[in-house]
Formats: C-alpha cells, structure tokens, sequence
C-alpha cells in the first residue's frame, strides 16, 4: 500500500540549469527577433527619428540577459563535461560558440547599429537607412540563424543524455 513509484526522469541539476536557460535563452530571441522587432517595423517606428535610441536600450537589456545565459549555459557544459563520462564534447564548442555570439552582438554590432543610426542632423528630413547599416542587419540575422542551429541543438544533445 505504501509503495512509492521511482518512475521518472533521472536529470542532473546542472543538466536541467542547462536546459531550461537555453530554452528561456532561445525562445526570449525568436520573441524578439520574430514579434516585438517586427511589430515595431510595421508600426513605422523604424522612420521616426528615436528608432535608434529605443533599438539600443532594447538590445542593451536583452544583450546583457543572452551574456549571463551564455555563461550559464558555458558553466554548466563545462561542469557536466568534468562529472559526466559520456558527456558529449562537441558541447562545450557549441557552449563557447554561444557565448562569442553573445560577445560580438553585445560589444560590437549592437552599439555600432545604434551608431549608424543615430540622426545627428536635426535639419535634415528624409530617413534613409545607411548601406553600412544593412550590412549589419545580414551579418546580425547571420549570428541569430547560428545561434539558433547551435543553441537548439546543444539543447537537443542535454535533452538526449
């Protein structure tokens, strides 16, 4: 009567940290990239002349929050890669992968966007986006689409083990 079922999912704590911060990582950047970037876009905020102020603070935040999932996610693989015999190593290049991504979007591409677009001539009325500036967006959507492939299936491998 009083038997207790050991039926369940046997995770280290590490393994699920890892887990659940590439998750929250990997859904907050589709969110960003995909619903809130967009509807600012389609909402013509990208014309007015505050798009760039309101973009950097944006990315200032969101940068700041990928760097600490980044270092968790790097901290976990690393310890799970030291406990853990069958612990994939092909993890830990994927874990430092994530986190120069982060490095380059917070440190360089994201304040030099802001840079471009910041509109310093108060005289001049037509808009038009710099070419420097979509350049950075290619490069931008480049690191997303690899953090992405990376991430979901560095998640993909801890889900496995």
């Amino acid at each position: 009567m009083n038997t207790v079922s050991s039926f369940g999912f046997k995770r280290p704590t590490l393994q699920s940290i890892v887990m659940l911060t590439l998750g929250f990582w990997l859904s907050a950047s589709l969110l960003l990239d995909w619903v809130i970037m967009p509807s600012l876009y389609v909402s013509g905020m990208i014309t007015q002349a505050s798009f760039a102020t309101a973009g950097y603070v944006i990315f200032w935040n969101f940068n700041r929050i990928e760097l600490l999932a980044a270092g968790l996610v790097l901290t976990g693989v690393l310890a799970l890669n030291q406990t853990q015999s069958n612990w994939r190593s092909g993890s830990l290049i994927l874990s430092i992968l994530l986190l120069a991504i982060s490095l380059t979007t917070t440190y360089w591409l994201t304040p030099e966007m802001s840079a471009i677009g910041m509109q310093l001539n108060l005289f001049e009325t037509t808009a038009e986006v710099p070419a420097n500036m979509n350049l950075l967006h290619g490069g931008y959507w480049l690191l997303e689409v690899i953090k992405l492939v990376a991430g979901g299936t560095l998640l993909k491998w801890c889900w496995r083990q």
